[in-house]
């Protein structure tokens, strides 16, 4: 099982803030495009141009390997003033 956290606009779009998914997905884009069709909602949420990801509480690319154990966190970037 992969454990998906979602953060900030990304949980409000959605709608939830963590699920468990299991699967064989490569690498963080084929997660983020498995969760993508899960509906609009959720293709919005998670638009990889206003994304980031961390793979185990490490920032990440969406093509870093993913594995099962993994914790996978979508985010929106984050702006402060």
């Amino acid at each position: 099982m992969i454990k998906v956290l979602f953060f900030a606009q990304t949980r409000e779009l959605i709608g939830v803030d963590e699920i468990e998914i299991s699967g064989q997905f490569t690498n963080a884009e084929a997660l983020r495009q498995h969760l993508s069709a899960k509906g609009d909602k959720w293709a919005l949420a998670l638009d990889k141009e206003k994304l980031l990801v961390a793979i185990n509480q490490t920032l990440a690319s969406l093509e870093s390997a993913v594995q099962n154990g993994d914790e996978i966190a979508f985010f929106p970037p984050v702006t402060g003033g």
